[in-house]
């Protein structure tokens, strides 16, 4: 398929992975589908076994690779053991507040407390500063900096007469802030085996070399496979790829969320009407974007506290707020969205970068507008939002160029008051009369690294499917080789030749409709913001003619009934 409805060309499987996949299936005897994602995964057969059955004790690298884990450990359990007083001050995100969260479970369960600081997003922006960290320091022994904290060099010398243990994930500087102890697998002087992981991770790890040294104290810790589910949560909303360790975290931490321990995620998929055990898609998609309402729009803490809360009555109160403010987050987003594409669609969408900025628009909901960006260029984007002549952005990348490295040099070069990231991810804070040249320079970065020369992103496939072939137990049999992410998409597969039966606008700018194939069988399918190019009208006008649909299998679970459902990303009329 050379030209798709959305613009896109559609590319099957390459040779090198058919050849894998039958290779796998002569020795495995696996089911072919689940072979071809096998393959695509670059999973070999002899490491089948492994790869479907992950082991954490076989994948989790030990705490201590990482530089100053065991000096911040022993702090942590110092600070405990001598019943010191403790702050947690945490990124307004998801991966923040799922850190958050999990260092209040674990001091919970030892009967210690912690104050929680979040700080607020339009305020005080990301990260620990002068004033905060004082005022912490005043009234704590512990300061520990979670998902923040690595170029906070100012602000953690401001907190005068307490010590600060940073576990973080953020690309580093060249130097490090005077802290007691920096973990961070992004330091310049680490390796960067461990570069993937999020901050909850890092987290995670630490509570593990913590529970190392009270064994070898012979004293008994939390059970920390228990908090998996927080590990999951924050990996897969932080986009962090579902590679090694992360597929394990994720995998183990969604077994541990189907038991439905934790009040706050409990609350948060009965809010979200969730009818099953959640998946990295729900993660991602339904629980994540409600836990980072509060730091978008409304009170930052207010995720941290309820992934944090062991109160059932509490917890359901805060996801009914959360929920609210997700939909408000909805509205905001919209606005901008429309605002910032006119913007950048002037500007023009075949650079290197690819960005918008406004007064006034809401600093909550500019990542997100970028990302949308992203998707519809296949791009980097920036989108600011400004008050008062200072603008906060957020940006995304595309695979292959590094934006965080780039908001870096940027800092350093004086264009920007502040600003970095990771790989895929950054922020920015930028004064107004540096705006075009800041934005030009940090295209100028990202055209050197390759962004730009592509036009739309090819949809690759995994293979082509009869609809009477599309079931339930072909789902399943795939579902093995999840969970699916970054890094480790899910299977997309093509309907050639379909005919659409039905089709309707849905919700704000979504397609559903029904297809079959002549033969008997038919697939609901649903398409998310269709609308909002030119496959929603060009398929809701084509009823009853013939196309090729391409998307991702779903099982969708209603009132205990199960059935495939298509969730659809692209679609093409003959003779494309």
């Amino acid at each position: 398929m050379s030209q798709s409805l959305t613009g896109r060309r559609w590319v099957g499987p390459s040779a090198e992975v058919q050849r894998l996949a039958e290779a796998t299936q002569q020795e495995t005897g696996l089911a072919p589908a689940l072979c071809g994602t096998l393959a695509r995964l670059g999973v070999t057969p002899d490491s089948v076994e492994g790869f479907l059955e992950p082991r954490l004790r076989d994948l989790l690298p030990d705490p201590r690779g990482l530089r100053d884990m065991e000096r911040a450990a022993s702090r942590v359990l110092k600070a405990v053991s001598g019943k010191e007083r403790i702050a947690i001050f945490a990124d307004y995100d998801v991966d923040g507040g799922a850190s958050a969260a999990l260092l209040i479970d674990w001091l919970r369960q030892q009967g210690r407390a912690a104050t929680l600081y979040i700080p607020d997003r339009i305020d005080e922006g990301y990260g620990p500063n002068d004033t905060a960290m004082a005022d912490l320091a005043a009234r704590h022994d512990l300061i520990i900096c979670v998902d923040c904290g690595t170029l906070s060099h100012g602000p953690i010398a401001a907190a005068a007469g307490a010590d600060v243990v940073v576990l973080d994930h953020h690309l580093a500087g060249e130097t490090l802030p005077e802290a007691h102890a920096v973990v961070n697998p992004n330091r310049q002087d680490e390796d960067g085996a461990l570069a993937h992981l999020c901050a909850a991770a890092v987290v995670f790890l630490m509570l593990v070399e913590c529970g190392r040294q009270m064994r070898e104290a012979g004293q008994a810790g939390p059970d920390l496979m228990a908090m998996l589910d927080l590990v999951a949560l924050a990996t897969v909303a932080d986009v962090a790829p579902l590679r090694g360790v992360n597929r394990a975290l994720v995998r183990q931490g969604l077994a541990v969320m189907a038991r439905r321990a934790r009040p706050g995620l409990v609350a948060l998929s009965d809010v979200a009407r969730l009818e099953t055990a959640p998946s990295s898609y729900h993660l991602g998609y339904v629980l994540g974007p409600r836990v980072n309402a509060g730091g978008r729009i409304g009170k930052a803490d207010l995720g941290a506290r309820l992934l944090a809360t062991d109160n059932p009555h509490e917890a359901a109160a805060m996801a009914e707020e959360l929920d609210r403010l997700n939909t408000e987050r909805r509205e905001v987003e919209a606005v901008v969205r429309a605002q910032a594409l006119v913007q950048a669609e002037a500007r023009g969408l075949d650079a290197p970068l690819v960005w918008a900025a406004g007064d006034g628009w809401h600093p909550g909901v500019v990542g997100i507008v970028a990302s949308r960006l992203k998707e519809m260029t296949n791009r980097p984007a920036i989108v600011i939002g400004f008050d008062g002549g200072e603008g906060k952005g957020s940006g995304r990348s595309v695979a292959g160029v590094d934006l965080g490295a780039s908001i870096q040099r940027l800092a350093s070069e004086g264009l920007l008051i502040k600003g970095g990231g990771h790989k895929m991810a950054a922020g920015l804070t930028v004064a107004e009369d540096r705006l075009e040249e800041a934005m030009a320079r940090l295209s100028e970065l990202l055209a050197k690294q390759g962004a730009g020369q592509g036009g739309a992103a090819d949809l690759t496939l995994d293979g082509v499917l009869m609809c009477g072939a599309a079931n339930v137990d072909l789902i399943e049999a795939v579902d093995r080789a999840g969970p699916f992410g970054a890094g480790a998409p899910a299977p997309r597969y093509a309907f050639p030749d379909v005919q659409i039966l039905h089709a309707k606008q849905v919700g704000e700018g979504h397609l559903k409709l029904t297809f079959g194939d002549g033969l008997g069988a038919r697939i609901d399918a649903i398409a998310f913001g269709a609308f909002d190019g030119p496959m929603g009208k060009a398929l809701s006008e084509h009823r009853g003619q013939r196309v090729h649909l391409a998307g991702r299998l779903e099982i969708n679970e209603y009132r205990g009934r199960r059935s495939v459902q298509l969730r659809l990303e692209d679609a093409a009329l003959p003779g494309a």
